[in-house]
């Protein structure tokens, strides 16, 4: 599997991985039930601080694995599907805005 990353949601800053020569910035994973995970160090692969992006894109779509969360993001209507939030910003409250993907990867800039 390759590396990917994102752009936040509130800065639209690409999100670097912990491999690229950028320094790296906090993260936080954000669900639209308050819940929160803090990531210093975003090791490339779509998890932070232990949670994946695409599982939870699923759980928050009524769905149970991470297949099913990358077809959602991959594949839905965007106004048809509930996504997470990658924000520098922790006190940002949540809305329905999917994530861009990062064009370099977090790493090939």
């Amino acid at each position: 599997m390759g590396l990917f990353s994102f752009i936040t949601n509130d800065t639209k800053r690409s999100i670097p991985n912990m491999y690229s020569d950028r320094p790296n910035f906090t993260v936080y994973l954000i669900d639209n039930k308050g819940n929160i995970w803090e990531e210093y160090e975003y090791p490339g692969y779509g998890t932070f601080m232990g949670k994946d992006f695409y599982e939870l894109v699923a759980e928050m779509n009524g769905k149970k694995t991470r297949e099913e969360g990358i077809d959602i993001y991959f594949n839905e209507d965007e106004n048809s599907a509930i996504y997470p939030n990658l924000v520098q910003d922790k006190n940002r409250e949540w809305v329905n805005e999917k994530p861009k993907q990062c064009p370099y990867q977090g790493h090939f800039y």
